[in-house]
């Protein structure tokens, strides 16, 4: 298995999960955050939205200015953007030639300041495991919030 298939399988195991997250969370607490110094889940979730968005960009161009923000009006609406360009993301990877996925360079620019470069299946899987990381960071927030968390790597407590 080539790194490029690899990563789309990862890919498409963690789209499930991280659409289920967003769609869990109370549309009337996502101003909810746990600390004043933390994001609230709302922003946290455009956050994880707009690196979906940016797969594609990462994938089909050599710059990317990260996209910060993915406006959606209620969670279900939210989770639907992420799938929509978390769908297209895999379909590109199948386009992709393995020399094309590991030995070109993408610059990240941050509101069109240079942050960094790198190859394009650096980027990809730094963007992923960003994904992954809020997504937990979110899962803690739904409980608190009056959801119930959806099953992620296997069952969870709510799910059962």
């Amino acid at each position: 298995m080539t790194n490029r298939e690899f990563f789309k399988t990862c890919l498409v195991n963690e789209l499930a999960a991280t659409a289920a997250v967003i769609e869990a969370l109370p549309k009337e607490n996502l101003n909810y955050k746990p600390h004043p110094n933390s994001r609230n889940a709302y922003e946290i979730a455009e956050h994880i939205i707009a690196h979906a968005f940016d797969f594609n960009v990462i994938l089909t161009e050599e710059i990317c200015d990260e996209c910060l923000v993915m406006p959606f009006n209620e969670p279900k609406e939210g989770s639907k953007i992420l799938s929509d360009n978390w769908d297209k993301a895999i379909k590109i990877v199948d386009t992709l030639s393995d020399e094309a996925f590991e030995n070109i360079n993408v610059e990240l620019l941050v509101s069109g300041n240079p942050l960094l470069t790198m190859p394009r299946n650096a980027m990809l899987w730094f963007f992923l495991f960003d994904i992954i990381h809020h997504r937990g960071q979110l899962s803690t927030y739904i409980r608190p919030m009056g959801g119930k968390n959806p099953a992620i790597y296997g069952w969870s407590f709510d799910t059962k």
